[in-house]
């Protein structure tokens, strides 16, 4: 990347290391070439000294006299000449010096071996020789003149070399501290580039983003970062503003979505209030004109539609009769209803079709929902839809709903009735059954006894077998009147109450006052629920059982005991300690019992007598109630009813 803050840095970091290095390797330099001119200039100022020296020993000589003058003065000669070509010096003169070091080094050198040397050797030569002549001392004073003549400018030429070192080591030492503040000054100048840098391409960049980032944390996902740059923050700032266009398209989705969800289930909650409402009419009330009406009320507020029609007719049927109407009764005769039956009904789908407005040119949309239940199409439910309205799905869905809830509770209404026939065959049924078993059985001997009786009147027979059949008579209407007088007692108890336990409760308490003996009644039957014709089975196998006891058992104590179960099963016991039974097949032929066997048989149980141990019957009734209720009686009386 071009403008990367990475290379930036990296560039910033490079520039203080190549100045520290810089700086680290001048001053070595520096110090490299530096070093030595202190010796230098200490072994320069010992020249001057030692040509002072030289001097001393010449006049000293000269005026003492002094032979070791001439030894010791040697020896200072070649003292100077080491100490003038010593290493100390031509090392600073090998590390290039200033141009004045070497010029004025050059000339010291040049005047000690052109003027200065040469006149202390040719001293030196004529003062070893014992015997001088005229001439050689007068040479010799002229070396030694010489040499003092030109010592002092010597001397200052001396002093200008030592001089020129110490200015030559001092602008070294300037050089040194010139590049030291100048590196100090780069570094100093890198690092508020640096930190203008770190300001301006970090942390503005970084402040402006995490503003960004806290607005859209707060759901403002319209700003946007202003650093663009073309490096790592740049593409940063670039990537969120895409990301807040984006999170800026999606929570705007998701507005629009959950206004959309928020929508359908407002128009959910409308329409399942539409629904509760129009089944609680339709199962509050019967079917009739006013609660449709209400019901078509209902659509309209909801849907916005106007005018709204209910036709009924017969399943199968090509014909339907406006049953209830929000429509004013003259906007169609019934017959154009009739004539518009077939566009009405269609195929048993929902549509939409057009009819003529009245009294103009312009045509009327109509939505038409099948009011059907179990492939039996009762009607159709009719809404007129305003001018450029077009149904949703769910309002078509809706509509066919509430259709259907219209045909269920038609189909409910006509079920009730089939009930109601049903309920009013089987009470037929039983009372024709209890009138045959036994009045009409009553009636028939009595019919018997009255043609023996005539017959024997007629053959004008003895008076007492006269008085027999009469006295049989007798006993066949007491009986006869004594069964009526039961099936009364059965149905009137049946009709003031439908509590079985109550019923049986009464029963009980009549047989307990009419013989005077105690009999036990338990009743565990709970929340069992049986037919009405079970129940009067129930309570004739119950009477007929307490009513043997009472008539052939000499009981003194009876029981009667009812449990019904979880799972439906019922087990009724009439049990007494009488003098029990000597053959149960045969008292199976005696006191009504095939009756209560043929009872039993109805509610799909079992009827069995057995003798306990401790003496006397009992009774056992064991049936299902589902069987009860689905027993082959009953099933073939709801043939009849379908068929008839």
């Amino acid at each position: 990347m071009k403008n990367s803050l990475l290379l930036r840095f990296g560039t910033v970091i490079t520039i203080l290391f190549i100045l520290a290095v810089s700086g680290m390797m001048s001053s070595m330099i520096i110090a490299e070439t530096a070093e030595g001119y202190a010796a230098a200039i200490n072994q320069a100022g010992t020249l001057r000294m030692q040509s002072y020296r030289i001097a001393s020993s010449l006049v000293h000589r000269t005026k003492f006299h002094d032979e070791l003058a001439t030894t010791r003065t040697r020896s200072l000669v070649i003292e100077y000449n080491q100490r003038l070509f010593s290493h100390r010096i031509h090392d600073v003169l090998s590390k290039g010096p200033h141009v004045n070091v070497t010029e004025t080094y050059h000339r010291v050198e040049s005047q000690w071996q052109e003027l200065m040397l040469p006149n202390l050797e040719e001293y030196l030569n004529l003062s070893s020789t014992e015997s001088l002549t005229a001439e050689e001392r007068r040479q010799l004073d002229s070396s030694q003149r010489n040499y003092l003549a030109l010592v002092d400018n010597f001397v200052d030429d001396i002093h200008s070399f030592v001089e020129a070192l110490e200015i030559d080591a001092e602008e070294k030492n300037q050089q040194l501290r010139i590049i030291q503040i100048v590196l100090l000054s780069l570094t100093f100048l890198v690092a508020l580039v640096s930190l203008y840098l770190t300001k301006t391409r970090v942390l503005n960049p970084l402040r402006n983003l995490l503003a960004c980032a806290n607005a859209a944390r707060h759901g403002d996902f319209s700003v946007r970062s202003r650093y663009l740059g073309d490096d790592e923050l740049g593409q940063l700032g670039q990537a969120f503003n895409v990301m807040a266009e984006d999170l800026s398209v999606i929570y705007a989705d998701l507005e629009n979505r959950v206004r959309k969800k928020t929508h359908d289930l407002e128009q959910s909650n409308r329409s399942l209030e539409l629904l509760y409402s129009a089944t609680k009419r339709l199962s509050d009330s019967s079917l009739s004109e006013t609660v449709l009406i209400a019901v078509i009320h209902d659509i309209e507020a909801l849907l916005g539609v106007n005018n709204g029609t209910i036709c009924l007719g017969q399943p199968g049927d090509d014909h339907a009769y406006r049953y209830a109407s929000t429509r004013k009764k003259d906007f169609l005769s019934q017959d154009k209803v009739d004539s518009q039956c077939a566009l009405c009904l269609g195929d048993g789908k929902s549509h939409t079709f057009k009819v003529p407005a009245p009294g103009s040119q312009m045509e009327i949309n109509i939505f038409s929902a099948p009011i059907r239940d179990k492939n039996q199409q009762y009607g159709v439910l009719l809404v007129e839809l305003p001018k450029d309205m077009q149904l949703e799905e769910w309002q078509e869905r809706l509509l066919e709903t509430v259709a259907s809830h219209i045909a269920l509770a038609i189909n409910v209404a006509k079920q009730v009735t089939q009930n109601r026939k049903l309920s009013l065959m089987e009470e037929r049924s039983v009372i024709a059954r209890e009138l045959h078993d036994s009045i009409a059985q009553s009636l028939s001997y009595l019919k018997i006894q009255v043609a023996k009786l005539e017959k024997s009147i007629n053959e004008e027979r003895d008076k007492r077998e006269i008085l027999l059949v009469s006295a049989a008579l007798r006993s066949a209407l007491n009986g006869a009147y004594r069964q009526l007088r039961e099936l009364l007692t059965t149905f009137r108890l049946k009709v003031t109450d439908a509590d079985l336990g109550k019923l049986l409760s009464g029963t009980v308490a009549e047989f307990e006052n009419r013989s005077g003996i105690p009999i036990d009644f338990v009743n565990q039957i709970g929340n069992c629920q049986f037919t009405p014709n079970a129940e009067i089975h129930i309570i004739q196998i119950i009477r007929e059982a307490l009513s043997n006891v009472i008539r052939h058992a000499n009981a003194t104590r009876a029981r009667v005991s009812l449990e019904c179960d979880q799972t439906g099963r019922v087990n009724i016991s009439i049990e007494d300690d009488g003098i029990g039974i000597n053959d149960e097949g045969d008292m199976m032929q005696h006191y009504g019992l095939p009756i209560m066997k043929e009872r039993a048989e109805w509610l799909g149980g079992r009827l069995t007598i057995e003798e306990p141990q401790g003496g006397g019957t009992r009774i056992n009734l064991n049936f299902n109630i589902t069987d009860a209720s689905n027993t082959e009686s009953k099933k073939l009386l709801i043939e009849q009813l379908k068929h008839g």
